[in-house]
C-alpha cells in the first residue's frame, strides 16, 4: 500500500500548488484574502483549493473540515493583531493604558477585514474556551494577565474581561452594521432607503439614520471604553491603597 503509485502519493504530490508546497499559514492567508475580497459565502474547499492550485482534498491535512477551516480565519485575525501588538510598544503602560493599546489594534483588524469579522462572534459561541485557536487564547491571556499584574482579584478581573470584550466586539460589530442601501444614490434620503421605513412607526429611526451611518471611529471606541472602565475606577486593591 506504501508503493509510489498509491493514492496516498498522489494525495502527497497534490499538496504542491502555485505557490509551492503548501502550509497552515499560507492556507490561511489565502481564505483570508478570498473572504476579503469576495466575502464567506464564496470560501469553501473547492474554492480556496483553486485559489491555491490544487485538489480540495490537499487542503484537509491543514483544515479537516470546513468548521476547522472558518476556526482557521478567526486564528488568523488573531495572529495579525498579535503581529501588530509586537510592532508597538508599551513600556510603562498601566492596564487601562493597556487595555486602550488592545482594543485599538482589535478595531484595526477588524475593519481591515470585515467580511471575516462575523466568525468572531458565530465561531466563538460554537467552540468550547479550551478549543479555541491559541490565538484567540493568548488574546485571553493578554488581557487577563494585565488586569491580574495590575493587582485586580480573580472575581474583578473576570469582572473586567467580560466587559471589555462585551464593549469591543460590540462596538466593532455596530462599526460594521451596512447602512446605505443604494450605493449609487447621492441624496442621502435614498441612498440610506429612508423611504422604506415608514414615517408613522418609525419617526425617530428616520430622523437619526444619517446619524447612525456615521461610524464613530477609534475616538468614540476610546470614549466608550474609558466610560466603561469608570465603573472599576477604584482600582485593583493595590492602587486603591497605594
Amino acid at each position: 500500500m506504501a508503493n509510489g503509485g498509491g493514492p496516498s502519493e498522489s494525495r502527497r504530490a497534490s499538496d504542491r500548488g502555485r505557490y509551492g508546497r503548501l502550509n497552515r499559514e499560507r492556507v490561511l492567508s489565502t481564505a483570508l484574502a478570498l473572504v476579503d475580497r469576495e466575502g464567506l459565502s464564496a470560501l469553501s474547499m473547492r474554492r480556496l483549493g483553486a485559489e491555491l492550485g490544487v485538489e480540495a482534498m490537499a487542503l484537509y491535512r491543514y483544515a479537516a473540515s470546513k468548521d476547522a477551516l472558518l476556526d482557521g480565519l478567526v486564528e488568523a485575525l488573531y495572529l495579525e493583531l498579535e503581529e501588530r501588538l509586537a510592532a508597538e510598544t508599551d513600556e510603562g503602560a498601566d492596564w487601562r493604558a493597556g487595555l486602550h493599546r488592545i482594543a485599538r489594534a482589535t478595531y484595526d483588524v477588524c475593519l481591515a477585514h470585515p467580511q471575516a469579522v462575523p466568525l468572531i462572534a458565530t465561531r466563538l459561541l460554537a467552540v468550547p474556551l479550551a478549543r479555541r485557536p491559541a490565538a484567540v487564547l493568548r488574546d485571553h491571556e493578554r488581557v487577563l494577565a494585565l488586569l491580574r499584574q495590575a493587582g485586580f482579584d480573580e472575581a474583578t478581573a473576570s469582572a473586567v474581561f467580560r466587559a471589555f470584550t462585551a464593549w469591543l466586539l460590540g462596538y466593532v460589530s455596530v462599526e460594521l452594521r451596512p447602512m446605505v442601501d443604494n450605493p449609487d444614490e447621492t441624496d442621502p434620503a435614498f441612498r440610506l432607503g429612508l423611504h422604506r421605513l415608514s414615517a408613522k412607526e418609525l419617526p425617530t429611526l428616520r430622523e437619526t439614520a444619517a446619524a447612525l451611518a456615521e461610524r464613530g471611529g477609534p475616538e468614540g471606541l476610546a470614549a466608550g471604553l474609558d466610560a466603561l472602565l469608570d465603573s472599576f475606577k477604584s482600582g485593583p486593591p493595590s492602587a486603591a491603597s497605594g
